[in-house]
């Protein structure tokens, strides 16, 4: 079990690396051309942008109805049991109703765009760009389905590739047609145009990386039908699990644009976009893990899923916990320096968005993909209707009277009860679950070096971009040091990390620095 748990953390560190690499340079592009929108736009005209993608988000919503988990799942399942060869229908079956959805469902986000604009929101300037968005329901539709393909794959780095051409294309056109002139309609055509290249590109690269190098073989023989249904009986419960926290978000999302001015509006959507920084730490891992979870026999390897699952949440909180303490308390220098001061809202829309990531430390992060991964599709749904029959009144009578406030507050509670209930099931199903002494030292660690950082900062009265830098050097200085005292890791710990993260050439050395200055303050 011991190599096995080696072997599966290698993997897994290989491609949280890969696609680490992936998200951060995309969304390092992505900030960048956020960061010019957000100069070249006023807040108002950036509001009713965000306002335009809502009704695609919406309509995505309808399109997948768990495809894509299915498409990773048996991807994955299937290379395990030596059978790759199978799984050319599968993907084959994944792209065909992917495609057939995305296209209806474009359809009819064009022919409603009009009525959305004007009866809805109440702004009928929207509606063009409503229609235009609607492109990206196919185009998104081909993509995800790649990406999942390559995930079950773990051929990462052909995930890298889609995100990375979006990012850039995105961040070329966007700016480039709101600098002569376009407004709203510029930053709405990139974003289409951006989704549409990723498609390409995706297609491209499943053929080339993947179909044409899959092995001969004698494969069982499933018509696309029959595929479909295998794939639909596995992800409808995940999807409908999707679907109703997907509409739980849009329902927040439409109550928003109906309560909330468009100024408002684009400060929060500024604040989110800073946000997606942490998404560097949470989507590689949420990702990788999916594969890894798919591979475990619950009822054969007991042991092995609970040192997965504990461990997930433990490496995970080592490097998420202070990234999202550390954006907190440098939200105000990080928004100014970047956005410009006229964001006056956003620092503290950002400061209170990113509390979410904090309940990574008792397993909101690894549980999803926990239960996903063991194929436990149903407890999932449940779930989800958990958190609708908290979220629908919380938005209800928070949005409406507290505004942005009241729908940051409605995210972080909703989910709340679900969480601790799904905790607990997997508790008695399986007797896993975190070790909340190892969690409880990590947010310990980093809510002292937060706070350090937060006095350092304010007390200096230098520029905003001079209290950036002190303060994210002063908090990583003392996260380092205080992480290893108050043994929130030991020296095992940063042996495992060393041993997960060999395989990965020059950026293993480059982890290796402030592991190795860890380990020498920390204690066995």
């Amino acid at each position: 079990m011991e190599q096995k748990i080696v072997e599966m953390s290698k993997t897994s560190a290989k491609g949280s690396v890969q696609l680490f690499i992936g998200i951060s340079t995309s969304t390092l592009i992505m900030a960048l051309g956020t960061i010019i929108l957000a100069r070249l736009m006023t807040p108002e005209e950036y509001g009713l942008y965000s306002i335009a993608l809502i009704p695609s988000y919406t309509f995505i919503l309808f399109r997948d109805w768990g495809i894509n988990s299915a498409l990773t799942k048996y991807t994955a399942s299937l290379r395990a049991e030596g059978r790759e060869e199978e799984t050319r229908n599968i993907i084959s079956a994944g792209l065909t109703f992917e495609t057939i959805t995305g296209t209806a469902l474009t359809l009819i986000s064009i022919a409603l765009s009009t009525l959305i604009a004007t009866t809805v929101f109440h702004r009928p300037e929207t509606a063009s760009l409503i229609a235009i968005a609607s492109a990206t329901i196919l185009s998104g539709a081909i993509s995800t389905a790649t990406q999942s393909a390559f995930v079950g794959f773990e051929r990462m780095e052909l995930n890298t590739l889609t995100m990375i051409t979006q990012a850039a294309t995105k961040t070329i056109i966007s700016p480039l047609l709101v600098l002569i002139g376009y407004s709203a309609l510029g930053a709405t055509l990139g974003y289409t145009i951006s989704s549409i290249a990723a498609a390409i590109i995706g297609v491209t690269a499943l053929y080339a990386g993947i179909l044409k190098k899959l092995r001969k073989g004698n494969p069982q023989k499933r018509s696309l039908k029959e595929n479909i249904k295998k794939m639909l009986n596995y992800g409808i419960p995940a999807s409908i699990s999707s679907i109703i926290a997907g509409l739980l978000i849009q329902f927040y999302a439409f109550l928003m644009a109906i309560y909330c001015t468009d100024e408002m509006i684009g400060n929060y959507t500024v604040a989110t976009q800073f946000a997606v920084i942490l998404t560097f730490f949470t989507n590689p891992i949420y990702t990788v893990l999916f594969p890894a979870f798919s591979k475990i026999n619950p009822k054969k390897e007991k042991e092995l899923l609970q040192t997965v699952f504990t461990a997930s949440i433990k490496y995970t909180s080592l490097i998420l916990i202070p990234a999202t303490m550390a954006v907190m308390v440098l939200s105000k220098p990080m928004i100014a320096t970047l956005f410009g001061e006229k964001w006056t809202h956003a620092p503290t829309f950002l400061t209170l968005y990113v509390i979410n990531n904090l309940f990574a430390v008792i397993g909101s992060l690894s549980l999803g993909t926990l239960l996903l991964g063991l194929g436990e599709t149903k407890t999932l749904m449940k779930l989800s209707l958990i958190n609708l029959a908290f979220g629908v009144p919380l938005a209800l009578t928070l949005i409406p009277t507290l505004g942005i406030i009241g729908l940051i507050a409605t995210l972080i509670l909703a989910g709340k009860p679900s969480t601790a209930i799904g905790l607990y099931w997997i508790w008695k199903r399986y007797r896993t679950k975190p070790d909340l002494n190892s969690s409880t030292r990590i947010l310990l660690s980093s809510t002292i070096a937060a706070t350090l950082t937060y006095l350092t900062t304010t007390l200096t009265g230098t520029p905003e971009w001079i209290k950036l830098i002190i303060g994210a050097t002063t908090f990583l200085a003392l996260y380092l040091t205080i992480t290893p005292l108050i043994r929130a890791v030991n020296k095992t710990d940063i042996k495992n990390l060393k041993t997960m993260l060999s395989d990965l050439g020059i950026i293993s050395k480059l982890i290796d620095i402030p592991l190795t200055i860890t380990e020498k303050i920390a204690k066995p």
